[in-house]
């Protein structure tokens, strides 16, 4: 919801009002946890010289379950970009032998799943904030799903901490 907020903020005037693209490359900073050019974050800023038409909701997903870039878009007006992540350096793959098998991921059970009430908190010294939703999807700890809120008209996107309590994006990861 803030990040929302954030976001519309744009120069106002007779002149055709564009979507902030520093706001744009904050609120990616804010998904991924990491600033531009580091590890887990954007590559580059988002070219400044984008025409995006002023958006009053910008909503964030990862493209891929690699993390490997982040979406980030619009419904009305309806746009989208896409936004490359540094990976982070793995350890080079061992080559594969008939008597060797890669380990399998296991996956994180969810703590919070589909329907269930969360309240999402955010904040730091001094000040927080936090507001109830329904989660419209499950999540394991440290996982990102959408929360439905009330009076918003768009769901708003929360990190998992535990059963029935999320963060925003950015905030206490």
């Amino acid at each position: 919801m803030i990040l929302a907020l954030l976001l519309a903020a744009a120069p106002m005037g007779g002149a055709l009002a564009f979507q902030d693209t520093g706001g744009l490359d904050r609120a990616v900073a804010a998904f991924t946890s990491r600033p531009i050019g580091a590890e887990g974050g954007a590559r580059t800023a988002i070219d400044s010289r984008l025409r995006l038409a002023l958006c009053p909701t910008v909503a964030l997903a990862w493209r891929t379950e690699a993390h490997d870039a982040v979406v980030v878009s619009c419904s009305g007006p309806d746009w989208r970009i896409f936004v490359p992540v540094i990976r982070p350096a793995g350890p080079a793959a061992a080559p594969a032998t008939a008597t060797a098998r890669a380990p399998v991921a296991a996956k994180a059970e969810p703590v919070i799943r589909r329907g269930d009430p969360v309240v999402i908190e955010a904040g730091s010294s001094g000040f927080s904030i936090s507001r109830e939703g329904i989660a419209m999807g499950d999540a394991p700890p440290g996982g990102r799903f959408l929360v439905k809120v009330d009076d918003a008209k768009a769901p708003v996107q929360a990190i998992a901490l535990e059963g029935g309590r999320a963060t925003l994006p950015g905030w206490g990861e």
